[in-house]
This record gives C-alpha cells, sequence and structure tokens, in this order.
C-alpha cells in the first residue's frame, strides 16, 4: 500500500472533502483527488462517495479512515519526536471542553499554556456534545462524567458537586408548597429535587418557570430572584461566601467529575502530554475550592 496515498486520503476524509483538504494542507486539490482515486484502484474498493456537492465516506471507507488514522499520526508524532530529541511539544493541538469550563476557566488555561509553549498552535471548541474525536480530528476533549468508550483513555483532573441556590429573598418552600426554579434548557413539567443538608436529606417540589441553555444565564436569573437553581459549587461560591445567593442544599447524586480524555495510543504526543501536566499544574488537589479559586481569582 502507498503510504503517500494513504495519507492523502485521510487528509480528505479528516477534512470532509477534496477543496477544504487542499486549502488546509496548501497542495493542488487535483493531485489529492487523483492519489485518492489511485488508492481505491490498488485496493479495488470505493473509499468515497461522490456526490454533485458532497463528499461522504463508503462503509469501507470509514473502516481504513478509523483504522489508520492513529497509525498515521504515531508515525509523524515518531518522526517529530527524534527530530526534537523526543521532548519538545510543538505543532497544533486542538481541544473540545465543555461550555461552562471554556467560559470560566480555559482562556485562562489556553493562554497560561500557549505562553509556556509556543510552538503549539493550540485550537480550542467550547461545546458539549459528545464529539468523534478521530474523525473530527481533536487530540484531546474534556467531558463531564463521559460514558465508558473503549477506544479513549484519561483521567480525573477536577471534581465538583452540585448545590441547590436561590436568591435570599426568595422564601424557601415549606411542606410540599412547589418553588419557583430555573433550569438549564427546555422548560419542563414539575420535579422532585431531592437535597442532603445538615439536618438530613429533604425533597422539594420545584416548578421550573424559566430555561436558560447556559449555566451562567442560570446563575444570573437566579441572583435576580426569578427562582431556586441547581448549579455546579465552584460557578456559585464566590455568592455563597458573600451572601448574594443563598445555599439550600447539596444536591444528591453522583459526584460531578471532569476527565480529560485522549485516543488510546501507545505513543502520546508530547503536546497532549504537556497539556495534561498542565492541568495537573493548575489543579494539583482538583476540588470544587480549588476550581472556584482558579475561575473567579
Amino acid at each position: 500500500m502507498d503510504l503517500l496515498a494513504l495519507a492523502d486520503f485521510n487528509l480528505v476524509a479528516r477534512h470532509g472533502g477534496f477543496g477544504k483538504a487542499a486549502r488546509e494542507a496548501g497542495r493542488p486539490k487535483a493531485t489529492l483527488s487523483r492519489r485518492v482515486a489511485e488508492l481505491e484502484a490498488s485496493l479495488e474498493l470505493r473509499l468515497f462517495e461522490r456526490g454533485a456537492r458532497s463528499l461522504k465516506l463508503t462503509e469501507e471507507g470509514r473502516a481504513l479512515f478509523e483504522r489508520t488514522a492513529l497509525l498515521l499520526t504515531e508515525l509523524d508524532e515518531t518522526a517529530t519526536a527524534i527530530a526534537s530529541g523526543g521532548h519538545a511539544a510543538r505543532g497544533r493541538l486542538r481541544i473540545s471542553a465543555p461550555l461552562l469550563f471554556s467560559q470560566t476557566a480555559m482562556g485562562r488555561l489556553a493562554a497560561g499554556f500557549a505562553l509556556r509553549y509556543p510552538q503549539v498552535r493550540l485550537e480550542v471548541t467550547a461545546e458539549d456534545r459528545a464529539v468523534d474525536m478521530i474523525e473530527e480530528a481533536y487530540d484531546l476533549v474534556i467531558r463531564v462524567n463521559p460514558e465508558p468508550d473503549a477506544t479513549l483513555v484519561g483521567r480525573i483532573f477536577l471534581r465538583d458537586r452540585m448545590v441547590v441556590v436561590a436568591s435570599p429573598a426568595l422564601p424557601r418552600p415549606e411542606g410540599a408548597a412547589p418553588v419557583p426554579a430555573v433550569t438549564r434548557g427546555p422548560v419542563k413539567q414539575a420535579e422532585t429535587w431531592t437535597m442532603k443538608t445538615a439536618s438530613g436529606t429533604s425533597a422539594m417540589l420545584a416548578h421550573p418557570v424559566l430555561g436558560l441553555s447556559s449555566l451562567v444565564m442560570v446563575r444570573d436569573a437566579v441572583r435576580m430572584g426569578a427562582g431556586a437553581a441547581r448549579l455546579p459549587l465552584s460557578l456559585v461560591s464566590p455568592d455563597l461566601a458573600d451572601g448574594t445567593l443563598a445555599h439550600w442544599g447539596d444536591v444528591e447524586g453522583p459526584e460531578t467529575a471532569l476527565w480529560a480524555l485522549y485516543p488510546t495510543r501507545r505513543l502520546l504526543s508530547a503536546r497532549v502530554s504537556a497539556f495534561l501536566d498542565y492541568l495537573r499544574e493548575a489543579f494539583p488537589r482538583g476540588t470544587p475550592d480549588e476550581l472556584a479559586a482558579y475561575v473567579h481569582g
């Protein structure tokens, strides 16, 4: 198999088309098209379905891409490591991170990392969806309580916990009386919130009156007295400390854990290793209070 043709196939598959791949690589579109056609001929397989305005991987093409993308990356990283003495972090580093973490902490993290490693071109995308790391060419993703994935490895670098908070002006409900609630996402039917308090476990009927797409927006609405909400402790710690918000209890349920995930591979790139070490340095204990201090410090 022609390794150069395979690399060109991966380039086109990663960018979703010959035109975009050619622009990103600075190479002629016709050359990429010819190389991929030669690879298809040598394998006697159609790797792309070519439409008038679209290009889509066939089932065989997707299988080839998934099995060879990491191998080619390892080859490239091995050559780079040898050329640089094996330790220099350089090249492009693409990271996908949750919206809230990106809004509150990722800007400072990214800037500090970029200053320390000027040869790394860091790109961060803020989104909560589960991205396909291979197909979308991400080197590392940060996710909250991710589902198990056999193709990824990683580590927890931060822990947080959810708390129920409200404006001090909002009366705390007694008995079965409902309380107005601000939620993330669409406004839903009333639901029961179970909380742990100093006196034990209690339940509260939450009646959503406002649905917002961002937890930062939810916090701001709660500050205005629109209702109670379940929010990360790291986000509201200063408000609880200065009395802007009142702590009604801790949300009962599993902890909130932030994971740094990357594809399973024998050779971890120097730039990913450097970013993992930078996260560990920024959050050595990985506690909610540590995250709050970093965000609000």
